[in-house]
């Protein structure tokens, strides 16, 4: 891309960042996103790439300019931690949005206006409050919606988010950190946990483990995505614990079945967090690790290199092209 892209970064504490010429320069995001916001989630419109949503402590935001300008959308969120948005790939008026405490809500209109949906998910957990950390919309069937839980598990919606049924077969701990579709012959369903990656082929009917993480370098795993225009290349964000002291990316090129760690430039400085990807260009992927680092790759994931800019903790990253 040469630089002809934005990148956004959504902290705890100190909002959200922009960076209209691919990290070269930065700005923080004041007006009308409070500065000390909390942006758990980020989302690209898979049909309008300048179109953006984030979500923070304080509702959602909209910016039609790549997130160089936001304005703040009328929602039921007010007062709820947004943590997860998913976007409707065929049709990208329709948004879904997870919270904590976790309720999840739909916007057929782009935002104008939203209901809340029946999704009964426990209102308590170990944690306290569980989350909806991960949302999907499946691009092939857009009526079936996924809802990941920390800590409740999977949810599966079959008519357009009108229902949903608590479907995790097969998945032994509840704590759902990440979702992702591998649009292959034999369409995969992701999910990240603590200490293991599942994948399921029957649309969550069923899961299998993918990935026992105490056979990697570090044993905790964060989230999990996959190359834009590869379903065989998945990656997987780990550390030494939840809060810890440093990080790892793993790769596998044949989906899963064997992982790999490409080098970093330097020891991250805690468990890496989150990917960007982006059907752009499949070769640009950025990572974060939870404290404030950024990592890119122009080849796949092949080779990173770390950017200078750093911030607070990050819970939230996305690029798109401008």
């Amino acid at each position: 891309m040469s630089g002809n892209y934005s990148i956004l970064v959504g902290t705890t504490g100190a909002g959200l960042f922009q960076s209209a010429d691919g990290g070269d320069n930065w700005s923080r995001i004041r007006d009308p996103i409070p500065g000390e916001s909390q942006i758990r989630a980020l989302e690209v419109d898979p049909q309008s790439p300048n179109v953006v949503f984030a979500g923070s402590n304080n509702g959602i935001y909209r910016s039609e300019d790549s997130g160089s300008s936001w304005v703040k959308l009328d929602s039921p969120m007010e007062g709820l931690n947004i943590w997860s948005i998913a976007i409707d790939p065929s049709e990208s008026n329709t948004i879904f949005v997870g919270t904590s405490p976790p309720y999840l809500f739909r916007s057929k209109d782009g935002g104008k206006s939203w209901q809340k949906l029946s999704a009964a998910i426990a209102q308590e957990c170990a944690i306290g409050s569980p989350r909806v950390t991960a949302m999907l919309v499946d691009p092939v069937d857009q009526d079936t919606v996924y809802a990941g839980v920390e800590i409740d598990g999977v949810y599966r919606s079959r008519d357009g988010g009108e229902t949903w049924a608590h479907v995790d077969n097969g998945i032994t701990n509840p704590d759902i950190h990440g979702m992702a579709l591998s649009l292959g012959e034999n369409k995969s369903l992701l999910v990240s946990t603590p200490h293991e990656i599942y994948a399921s082929q029957d649309e969550g009917e069923t899961f299998q483990s993918l990935a026992d993480t105490s056979s990697f370098p570090m044993p905790y795993c964060r989230w999990v995505a996959v190359k834009a225009d590869d379903p065989q290349v998945l990656f997987a964000a780990n550390g030494d614990a939840a809060i810890g002291n440093t990080g790892t990316i793993q790769r596998s090129m044949d989906g899963g079945k064997s992982w790999e760690t490409p080098p970093l430039p330097v020891e991250p400085n805690s468990p890496l967090w989150n990917f960007a990807t982006h059907s752009a260009d499949p070769n640009l992927i950025l990572a974060n690790s939870i404290y404030g680092e950024l990592y890119r790759s122009a080849d796949g994931g092949e080779s990173w290199e770390k950017l200078k800019k750093e911030f607070t903790e990050v819970r939230a990253l996305a690029w798109t092209p401008n």
